[in-house]
Formats: C-alpha cells, structure tokens, sequence
C-alpha cells in the first residue's frame, strides 16, 4: 500500500470484534485471562494494549520500520533511547539540537554518559569526535530551530564503520517527507505532539526500530519504565495521522511561500529554511527528503527588542511552543523552546536573541503574510 493509504488502513482496521471503522478506544488498564497464565492477546496496558498497537504498526508502516512503540512524550522516548546506553559510554549529537533532548543530555552526564556536540556538516568533524567509548550518534534534519540538514548516507557510513549505533529525531521531516530506516538509521524517534497529531490536542512520542534486538530492547524499557502511551493519547494520534499526508503538502506550501516572503524583506536579516536555494543544505534536503517541511526560522534586524516587539503585534500566529499543528505558531527559541541551553551554547551555535521560529499552519497565505507584515511593520 501507498503512503496515504496506510495512513488510513494500516494495524487492525476495521476493528476485528465488531467492524468498527474508528479505532476503538480500549480504556482499561488490565485484562482477563482466559486461564491460569493465558492471556487473549493483553494482560495489562503498561505492557501493552490493543489501541496502542494500531498506532504503533501504522507508525512502523509509515517508517519502514521493523516496530514501532508509542510513548506517553517525546521526551519519554528519548529517555528510552537513553537508556540503551551504560555508564561510561560516549554520544556524538548535533550540536543545535532541541532544548528538551540538550537538557536530558545534560542530565545524562549525572550518570556517567559523555556527550560532543558538533556541526555534522562535514566528515572529518565527525570522525574527529569518535572515541573508543562512542556508542551512539544522534541527529536531527531538519534540525531544531536552525533547520540544519545532515547527510544521513554520510552519518551512517561513518557509524557503520565504527559500530556505532544511530538515532535520528524526525519530527520535523515526518515519513512523509523522509524515511530515515531507509539511508540506514538503527532508530527514528518522534514526538507525535507535533505533525504526527496535528492538532495541538496531545503530547505522545514514538521510536521505530530497525531491528528484531532493538525492537526487544526499546519494548522492554517502555514496560519496565512505564513509558507508554495512554489508549485516548493513542487515538488522538491516529486519527491525526489519517490527514497527515495532506496536512504536510499544505503546510510546506505556506512554508515556502513565507520564506520566500521574508528572504526579501528588508527587516529580516537571514532565513532558515532548506527549500530556499540560499540554504547551505539546500542540495542535501532535495536529495534525501520529498520536501521541505513547515517551520521557517528568521532573524530581525533590531536584535531583541525588535523580535520581542514582532511578536507581541501577530494576530494570527499565536506566541507558543511547540509546533507541527493546524494553527500557526510564533515562538522564541532562546526565551522558550531553547531557553535550558547554556547562553553561552546557545551563542555557539547560532541562536541568537533575533532568532524566531514559525510553525506554519494551514490557513489562507494571505491572511499569514498579511499579520507577518503588520506585526513588522509596527
């Protein structure tokens, strides 16, 4: 089946008991044994359950994965992705990473992980960085707020000549516009918040594995972590899901057209976004992905006072974070999303107090382009 299709059909649909189009929503936390340690499929939903499971096969579809476990955050994921990992081991990861994962890293560091964080723009970066102790790349591409793209043949070459296992957070791109299992990533992480729902009415996050030990491994953590998603997060999820495909089309058309928009405009200083030929990862993006994406990143000229101006005027895009969903979104990475990195990293790597993020949404253009000049403006 086709991508859109399996948005729709993938897992157990219609429902097997009764012909439901809709998921069931099977809220329970324990179910009946037929007999003394025989179970009908579930035993309890910590482990397991019925609604999470269609989820979660219709994510590993999507992905082109060998599973696919659903979470109760993305955060949540990440930690299990964390925890495959002993003391004393060592991690690469981009260095613009989302605040979130940079705080848990930093977190990680109480137990005994080490962590490099680098530009993976090029090779010998990379390769510089590995120990004898690194077990685990991660990435992000887009890359979250400055939509830095990695070349995942590159990244994967590398880790496979080292053995080192790779990660790669594709919330911003979704299966849609990239299937990172296919360049030979071992593990795609979501947070199913953003465009997996759509909607702003959830927080979930997934991994998909690659391989039956992975699948083993990431299973166990989520039981015994107590990790998982709840059956109502679950179909919130799905059936955002089933419109993810023409939400993404949508979403990377506003995108673009708001990015060409402010690459002219005389008060904005740069724009961060790799559908423009002006992006140093432009050429990398059209070869690894199917589009774009819907967030854009710009800096005023002004610094902070001007950002902060910009968005207190925006009447249509609201000032929030998070990102991925129908409404537009206005948020400022080093106040908020990006507000747990170090000032200093923060400086490092480019995000600086001008810096503002878009998630774009699915209204009329006009209407977008008209409150991104107004709040300007005045």
């Amino acid at each position: 089946m086709r991508f859109e299709t399996i948005a729709i059909h993938a897992g157990e649909r219609p429902d097997k008991a009764y012909g439901a189009i809709s998921v069931p929503i099977y809220q329970t936390s324990t179910f009946a044994f037929e007999d003394m340690g025989k179970t009908r499929g579930y035993d309890y939903t910590r482990t397991a359950n019925p609604t999470r499971k269609v989820l979660e096969d219709t994510i590993a579809q999507l992905e082109g994965g060998k599973a696919a476990f659903a979470f109760a955050t993305g955060m949540a994921a990440e930690t299990a992705v964390i925890h495959l990992l002993e003391t004393g081991t060592h991690v690469i990861s981009c260095d613009d990473v989302y605040g979130g994962t940079y705080r848990l890293f930093q977190m990680m560091q109480r137990f005994g992980l080490e962590f490099t964080f680098l530009r993976m723009d090029n090779r010998e970066s990379i390769e510089k960085a590995i120990k004898p102790n690194t077990r685990m790349i991660w990435v992000e591409t887009p890359s979250n707020p400055l939509l830095n793209i990695v070349d995942l043949e590159m990244v994967v070459d590398i880790a496979k000549q080292h053995d080192i296992l790779t990660v790669m957070d594709n919330t911003f791109a979704t299966p849609y516009f990239l299937r990172p299992i296919e360049y030979g990533i071992d593990l795609v992480v979501h947070s199913t918040t953003k465009y997996l729902n759509g909607h702003c009415d959830v927080v979930g996050g997934a991994i998909v594995t690659s391989t039956t030990e992975l699948t083993e491994k990431i299973h166990f953590l989520l039981n015994a972590m107590g990790l998982g998603a709840s059956p109502f997060d679950c179909w919130l999820v799905l059936r955002g899901i089933a419109t993810l495909p023409l939400r993404m089309k949508k979403h990377e058309e506003n995108a673009m057209a708001i990015a060409h928009w402010l690459e002219k405009h005389k008060a904005v200083s740069r724009v961060y976004y790799p559908g423009l030929s002006s992006h140093p990862g432009h050429e990398i993006a059209r070869r690894q992905m199917k589009g774009f994406g819907g967030v854009v990143s710009f800096e005023l000229k002004g610094g902070f006072e001007a950002a902060r101006n910009f968005l207190r005027r925006l009447k249509v895009f609201s000032l929030a974070e998070s990102l991925g969903g129908v409404a537009s979104l206005a948020e400022h990475p080093a106040t908020m999303s990006h507000a747990s990195m170090p000032p200093d990293h923060r400086a490092k790597v480019g995000i600086n107090d001008s810096l503002i993020r878009l998630s774009v949404g699915l209204e009329n253009i006009a209407d977008l382009l008209a409150d991104l000049e107004q709040a300007i403006q005045s």
